[in-house]
Formats: structure tokens, sequence, C-alpha cells
């Protein structure tokens, strides 16, 4: 399997930047998510790998092959970039029966007849659809559907396989299930996934890596853990995690190895991960809800606003000094409107936010005074 490499690739729509001076790896193996909001630009970096869209500027290697090169004209056409592309609506052939959409594609590149027939119940054992081999399109349910494009997309064992959105048109259960699917596919395939979505929760969950794109600019590229616990900036921490991070504005004022701070009335000491310079700067602090625990012993005293019971964990709107602050307790409980609470802040995963730049500075902990 190949690596894809892209450099320095940029596509303009007449004064219109969709993708701007992107620069990325795609190892071998790997399943990149390109993650972010509508128009920024993820589809559009699909399309001009897969070769259904032509760049304006840069170079896109798959392998030892250069698919696109600006300045030496090259441009090889999709057919044969050795890709397979799965489609948000499927594109199945509706006259075909299960069989004959797999094996078209096959039957197209001159396979024997043999061969096809081996490679058309590989796949069926793999997305466990051989009870529907002799059905159409139209006798299948959603799901049924989008395995048997999927099977149809990999029976040629193509090098790398994009998806756009493929899992959009399914309900809420069945898109978790297909989740749990395509992972475990992609282990069992040996195949390089690129897959699109605006879906943080698809992202996170699926990807070895995430390329959070906005507005046609690479915000951050690394796994998914490493997105959550350590964003690069405000953007990352926001679009990343539900409930959504807290930011709130405070002061750093330099004491010893660390820093004396003060937000929404409270004073607290912070302590780095590591030494950073930010002596008497306006910052936001980036507070997980997970971190915000509310705890008999906490020192910062706020009121219940209200309070959200899902069974296994509990989302509770915090009001502390006129600030609305998300906390996230495990288990079932339920307070009363405005009930008097106490948190506090754990962990060394609180974030500092540079309030100009929105670029991270620096993480620790906050040791509430």
């Amino acid at each position: 399997m190949p690596q894809i490499r892209l450099e320095h690739v940029t596509k303009r729509f007449e004064k219109f930047i969709a993708v701007d001076d992107l620069n990325m790896v795609i190892e071998d193996r790997d399943f990149i998510t390109l993650l972010g909001p509508s128009g920024c630009g993820k589809t559009t970096t699909l399309r001009m790998i897969a070769g259904l869209e032509t760049p304006t500027e840069g170079r896109i290697t798959i392998g030892d092959k250069v698919v696109f090169d600006a300045d030496k004209g090259i441009n090889i056409s999709p057919a044969k970039r050795d890709i397979g592309f799965l489609f948000q609506n499927y594109a199945l052939w509706p006259h075909m029966t299960v069989y004959q959409n797999i094996a078209f594609g096959l039957e197209n590149l001159k396979w024997k007849k043999e061969d096809i027939k081996v490679r058309v119940q590989e796949m069926l054992e793999m997305l466990k659809i051989e009870e529907f081999v002799q059905r159409y399109p139209a006798e299948l349910s959603g799901g049924q559907q989008q395995r048997v494009a999927i099977a149809r997309t990999l029976a040629p064992k193509p090098q790398v396989l994009f998806m756009d959105e493929p899992l959009s048109n399914l309900d809420a259960k069945l898109r978790s299930e297909m989740r749990t699917e395509l992972k475990r596919l992609h282990s069992d395939s040996n195949s390089t996934f690129v897959y699109v979505t605006h879906d943080q929760l698809e992202a996170m969950t699926l990807a070895t890596k995430v390329c959070l794109i906005n507005k046609g600019v690479l915000q951050q590229y690394e796994p998914p853990l490493t997105v959550y616990k350590r964003p690069q900036n405000l953007f990352v921490a926001d679009f990343v995690g539900n409930p959504t991070m807290n930011f709130i504005p405070a002061k750093l004022e330099k004491k010893g190895k660390g820093f004396d701070v003060e937000f929404l009335g409270v004073k607290a000491h912070f302590k780095p991960n590591e030494a950073f310079d930010a002596t008497d700067k306006d910052v936001i602090l980036g507070i997980r809800p997970e971190f915000f625990t509310i705890t008999d012993s906490g020192k910062i005293h706020a009121l219940a606003y209200s309070t959200l019971p899902a069974g296994m964990e509990t989302t509770v709107k915090v009001m502390l000094n006129g600030e609305l602050i998300s906390s996230v307790v495990f288990g079932a409980i339920d307070y009363k409107v405005d009930q008097s609470i106490n948190c506090d802040i754990i962990g060394n995963q609180v974030c500092v936010f540079d309030k100009e730049s929105t670029n991270l500075i620096g993480q620790g902990s906050l040791e509430v005074q």
C-alpha cells in the first residue's frame, strides 16, 4: 500500500480559496478523517487526491507515482490512480442484483469469470451480505445498500479507499453500527482509508489521524486523542468534544515556577506541565467538562443552572458568577434549579490559549485557593 503526499496544494475557484497551501502525508494503511464545518475544503481535498478535481497549485504523489504536478503539467486520470471512491448516495445500479453490482467493476477490468466469482464471494463474506446476493438495491435497507457499495468499491483491490460522508443518510443507530464495521473492515482489508465527515464523533472514533480544516487551512493533523487532549488553537478545541470545552477569560501573573490566575471571581494557582512565558498576559483558559467536577469538598461555590441526565453520564450546566460552565458527571444525578453546589478543577490538561492569536501556549493544572 502506498504513502500519499500533498505538497503546497491549493485550489481556487476564481477569487475564492477552497484549499490553501495544504501539506500533509497519509501513511500506508492509515485511516484518515478529513474533518471540519461545511464549506471548509475537506471534500475538495478528497476530490483532488482522487483526481476528480484539479488543484490550482501544488503536487500530489501516491506511492512512487506523481499523479499531479502543477509546475510540470502532470495530471493522471482517476482511473489510473488505483483508488476506490464511495459516494454519499451509494450509486448502486438499480437494475442489477447485489452480485452484479459487486462484479460490475471487475468485469470492466476484464477479470476472468472464475476470479470474479471468487472475489465477489470474498466481499460478500467480509461485509456479511451473503444472504442478499440475488436481491436488488430497492429490496435492501440503507445499511445493507451501504455494505454493497463498500463491497463493490473494495472488490478491485484499490490501493486507497476514499469515502465522502458515506453514513450521512443512515439513522443514528445504523450509523453507530456501520462505524464499528468500517473500523473492523479497515483492519481486515489492509487498505488506506481517507474519509470525509463533519461529524466529530465519527472522526474521533474511526481515525488513526484527524485532519481538521477550517476555511481551507489545515488546523491540526494528529491522532484523535492528541487533537482532543492538546488542541492547537481555540477553533480545534471548540470543534472537537461534546459538550464543548469551557472557555474562560483570565489573566496570568508570574509566581515562582507557575502563575497566579483569576477568573470569574475565583483565585487559583496554575502549574504548567512545561515552562512558558506569559507574564501578566490576558489568556483564555480551556477546561474540558469532565475536568470541571462537582464535589462536596470543592472550593468553587456555584449554582446548578440546569441538569441533563442521560443515564451513563449527566451534563450539568453550572452558573458561576454570571457565566455558564459545563460539567460532565459519571452516572445519573439530578440537581434542583439554583441548588448550591461545590466544584473543583482536576487533572493537568487545563489549556491556556493566547487571547490574540488564539493558539495554545501551554497546559497544566489549576489549584483553587
